[in-house]
């Protein structure tokens, strides 16, 4: 039995770091019903899969609810504008309070630098009063998280911060309501009030600009969102009347006047006009539309009126569905972020360890560590306590793993929204990985190297007239959908022939047809046809020759088992086809052409690409065959194909490659979509991957050496030898600004631009 499945694209609101995207994550996959979970802390969104027999959509939200996270509205581009923007102004509202008191509380902590500060800020009671505030409620979000993780026996950055501010506030708090238990000798230790509050505002404000950023990854979301129109216009009753998008139902007749967007998708009913569909092919000629004629949502009604019935509204339309498409690319996992993944759930908690070890070792054995050190009175002018608590809480502060959760997800954010920019649309982070990996790639012949539009060259007769020939031929391919039965039927077309149906059609793969009329069997194919069925063909086997090396199709025409005719089709290669060989070619990368062909026809075409590796006379069903051979040599292998009958090669092959087209633009096949049915397509797809992973693996770099070399230098490693100690506010700002640099790294994504083609 088939399992059921649904999928659900969750916004999650209250993470703060990779490890709170993982807790969620192995929650999700513990719950019963809920078949794969992905958590993206980079989108702030929860991919779940799940059977909606044994759980539900609202179960979900629980589970999430459950572990201390928000869940956000089903997203549409204003509403997650609009929560992001809620959420900024909370968060400057909160810097702004934080940082003006902690400032007053800087300024009374140091009387001795600034004597002008009036006695009564000099208080350590006032300064209490002063630093609860940016504690509990400028720093809330810190605790509420802890919380949550400590209730999921779990820890994340929000325990790394909580324990480390909170450290520094008790431990002043307790120095200021019991100053005689802590100045025995009557001189006032020093209190770490603004250390706290200094750690609280630099978090906050590296959120604020992560956030900022973050929101500039998401853009070509944005961008496809604002390609729809907000309201169009339906005929009800004898009535034109103006409604909203949301509101236009299929079967509703739709009026486009010049100049307009096209609101919904359908098939054109009435009128003629051309219509701009370069948002979606890439084409800058105008497309004709006559009544019967597919029509896109959102591409632009040039000069005509015309009015169509609509045929896939709201989800269903091209538009959308690329939307949905470049969402779950965005929020798919690369498997580079597994080993991310994997660090930052035992992360926390080593740092905690360190933290603590740090702070025993240097406070019972520093002055042996120190011995013969210049730095020794410097150590026990602080005490050894303070020293210890200092690095303490600097360890906990400068470890925070926020830039090792973003560098992944942010940059296939961008990669993925660049991609679907320049009409190549990236399904998810393992095909965006995995494409500059790929060594060998193979491309079907007909409708991807070539036009697809083949035409008849040549009818040659034998016994017959060719006129005969051709409508013989016309008879046997009336009931295919075959390129070549387009072409021969057209020809017949302008040759003014009256094809008669025939009876007992059928169609035989990858060989040719087979039908009867008026007593006559009649068969349409290639050689492999004919020799099954005992038809000899010595006669015309140089004519047949001839004809392939020019590079064209020969098709032979049989009635009774006796050869009729051949008719020659040429399908003509793309203009950009050998540009796009020539460029894969320099890139080190083998080319392969497979094709159903015979091989003459076949390395006739290679040849004027310059394709040297050509795999003919594949059967459809032997296309998967040829790509596990590949496979088996060690190649990796990308297939380049139409996404119909190239399904299963796409579906073997490392990556897909589905070729698109306006009206069908192969969602379901292939890990990308290229819909401007350009094949130079596949180079700049090559290129993105490889520009991404670059920008991921220096993101992953800059993380992984701050932390390792952040780390150290806060449990004092180097003060034996410098004297250097790290403050815990330089801490907080360091690690502020390791988000924001990673974020900040991946943005810059964003002016990438494709090779010139």
């Amino acid at each position: 039995m088939k399992e059921k499945k649904e999928k659900a694209a969750i916004k999650v609101t209250g993470m703060h770091c990779a490890s709170c995207a993982l807790n969620i994550e192995k929650s999700l996959k513990k719950t019963k019903g809920v078949l794969s979970a992905n958590v993206n802390y980079g989108s702030e969104k929860a991919y779940v899969d799940f059977d909606p027999s044994e759980t539900s959509l609202e179960k979900v939200h629980e589970v999430i609810k459950s572990r201390g996270y928000g869940v956000g509205l089903e997203d549409t581009g204003d509403r997650e504008k609009q929560a992001r923007d809620n959420e900024l102004k909370m968060l400057k509202t909160k810097f702004i309070a934080g940082a003006i008191l902690t400032s007053v509380i800087f300024l009374g902590a140091f009387h001795e630098w600034f004597p002008w500060i009036p006695a009564l800020l000099q208080n350590p009671l006032v300064l209490l009063v002063l630093i609860t505030p940016v504690q509990f409620w400028v720093g809330s979000q810190f605790y509420s998280g802890f919380f949550s993780a400590l209730k999921n026996k779990t820890a994340d950055m929000n325990t790394l911060i909580a324990v480390g501010t909170s450290a520094a506030y008790f431990y002043s708090a307790a120095v200021a309501l019991f100053p005689a238990v802590f100045v025995p000798e009557g001189t006032m230790p020093a209190l770490y009030f603004d250390t706290a509050g200094a750690i609280i505002a630099l978090i906050i404000l590296g959120r604020i600009f992560e956030m900022t950023a973050k929101g500039r990854t998401s853009e070509a979301i944005k961008k496809l969102m604002g390609l729809q129109p907000k309201k169009a216009r339906v005929l009800r009753g004898n009535k034109e009347i103006e409604i909203e998008i949301d509101d236009v139902k299929a079967g509703d007749v739709v009026v486009v006047r010049p100049g307009e967007k096209i609101p919904v998708d359908g098939v054109v009913v009435y009128g003629h006009s051309t219509v701009d569909e370069s948002m979606l092919t890439g084409e800058s000629i105008p497309v004709e539309k006559t009544k019967g004629s597919q029509a896109i949502g959102a591409t632009i009604n040039k000069n005509g009126m015309f009015r169509f019935r609509a045929t896939k509204v709201g989800k269903d339309t091209v538009l959308s569905q690329i939307i949905k498409m470049v969402e779950e690319a965005q929020g798919s996992k690369a498997p580079i972020q597994r080993f991310a993944d994997r660090v930052a759930s035992y992360f926390v908690p080593a740092v905690i360890v360190i933290a603590i070890s740090s702070f025993a070792l240097w406070y019972f054995l520093g002055p042996l560590i120190l011995a013969g050190s210049p730095y020794l009175s410097a150590y026990s002018s602080m005490t050894p306590f303070l020293f210890s608590f200092t690095i303490f809480i600097s360890v906990l502060i400068i470890a925070c793993p926020c830039a090792l959760g973003l560098a992944t997800p942010t940059a296939i954010m961008v990669g993925t929204g660049k991609g679907a920019e320049n009409g190549i649309l990236i399904k998810n982070g393992a095909a965006l990985e995995t494409a500059h990996k790929v060594n060998t790639v193979v491309f079907d012949k007909t409708g991807t190297l070539t036009k697809g539009k083949p035409e008849v060259t040549d009818i040659i007769s034998y016994g017959i007239s060719r006129s005969d020939v051709l409508r013989t031929a016309a008879i046997a391919e009336k009931g295919s959908e075959h390129p070549l039965a387009d072409a021969i039927m057209k020809q017949a077309g302008h040759e003014k022939i009256k094809v008669p149906d025939a009876r007992g059609f059928r169609a035989l793969g990858g060989k040719g047809v087979s039908v009867s009329h008026n007593g006559k069997k009649i068969l349409l194919g290639n050689r492999a046809l004919m020799w099954e069925n005992k038809i000899e063909t010595k006669q015309i086997e140089k004519t047949l020759a001839g004809l392939e090396n020019q590079g064209k199709t020969a098709v032979i025409i049989s009635i009774n088992r006796k050869v009729a005719g051949v008719i020659a089709v040429a399908d003509t290669p793309k203009e950009s086809a050998g540009e796009a060989i020539e460029r894969l070619k320099k890139m080190g990368k083998e080319v392969v052409m497979l094709t159903g062909d015979n091989r003459r026809t076949g390395e006739a075409v290679a040849k004027q690409l310059g394709i040297d590796n050509v795999i003919a006379e594949v059967l459809p069903g032997e296309k998967e065959g040829k790509i596990k051979s590949l496979q088996k040599k060690g190649r990796i292998v990308a297939m380049v194909g139409d996404g119909i009958n190239d399904a299963p090669a796409l579906a073997q092959a490392d990556i897909g490659i589905a070729i698109g087209s306006g009206t069908d633009i192969a969602i379901e096949t292939g890990d990308i979509v290229l819909i401007k049915n350009d094949v130079r397509d596949v180079v700049t797809a090559i290129e993105l991957s490889g520009y991404t992973i670059k920008k991921i693996k220096q993101n992953l770099f800059w993380a992984f050496i701050y932390n390792t070399a952040g780390i150290p230098i806060a449990a004092g490693a180097a003060f034996a030898f410098t004297g250097f100690l790290l403050n815990p506010v330089i801490a907080a700002g360091a690690m502020a600004f390791s988000s924001v640099s990673v974020v900040s790294n991946s943005v810059l994504m964003k002016r990438y631009k494709p090779k010139k083609k």
